[in-house]
């Protein structure tokens, strides 16, 4: 019996999720439930501190003597990566000596809340590359990971000059009003008309009556 409720469940599962009906958790599917949530690209100023986002979703509260993280650093998807940041059981969240970072990298995410983000102090043109954010919270089976590529600017570009655009929206605008207006007019000419038409044609019909009518009392 246990077999066929379980067979059933995969069933629906399946079946309402690829047709939109709504999304079975898959922690009640007894599939893995793991999602990393990160930024694809971000651009950072060059000496000024970012922030790199990583946060996850899972159906499972996160145990401290199982979860485990990292973060890790490639200038290219080609080179070996570096892990500037782990998971300790006791520790939590700690920063590790790097060459390349320093001290200028530090955890600014809160664990209660699934947030893994870190902040990079005085970027520099070499942090320019690939960040991973490796998650892992049992029991789900699979290792979650998110790809942020991060590049590093000299110069923030001059603001866009929004008044064309306010005059091309303001003039579309215009246009539009006008054109349902115009419809509008149109609609309302047609329909005005057309009851005029009704009542010449009522009018008509009544005449007629009125002749054959007359002509009946005539022939009397």
């Amino acid at each position: 019996m246990k077999h066929n409720d379980d067979a059933v469940l995969q069933f629906l599962t399946v079946y309402m999720t690829n047709t939109g009906l709504f999304k079975v958790p898959c922690c009640f599917a007894g599939c893995s439930s793991m999602d990393v949530l990160v930024p694809n690209t971000i651009n950072a100023l060059n000496g000024t501190t970012v922030k790199i986002p990583c946060t996850f979703t899972s159906c499972y509260k996160m145990d401290a003597t199982k979860f485990a993280m990292n973060w890790t650093y490639q200038e290219t998807r080609n080179d070996t990566e570096e892990m500037f940041m782990t998971y300790y059981k006791k520790k939590g969240m700690v920063a590790l000596r790097s060459d390349r970072f320093g001290d200028r990298v530090m955890f600014a995410g809160n664990l209660d809340k699934n947030d893994l983000s870190i902040t990079l102090s005085d970027v520099q043109l070499e942090d320019e590359g690939i960040y991973n954010c490796y998650v892992r919270n049992p029991p789900d089976r699979i290792q979650g990971q998110g790809v942020i590529h991060l590049t590093v600017v000299t110069e923030l570009p001059p603001p866009r000059d929004s008044t064309i655009a306010v005059a091309i929206g303001a003039s579309v605008g215009g246009a539009l009003a006008l054109l349902i207006l115009s419809m509008v007019v149109v609609k309302c000419l047609r329909r005005h008309r057309k009851q005029e038409l009704i009542s010449e044609e009522k009018m008509e019909e009544e005449g007629k009556l009125e002749a054959e009518g007359v002509a009946e009392e005539e022939t009397k």
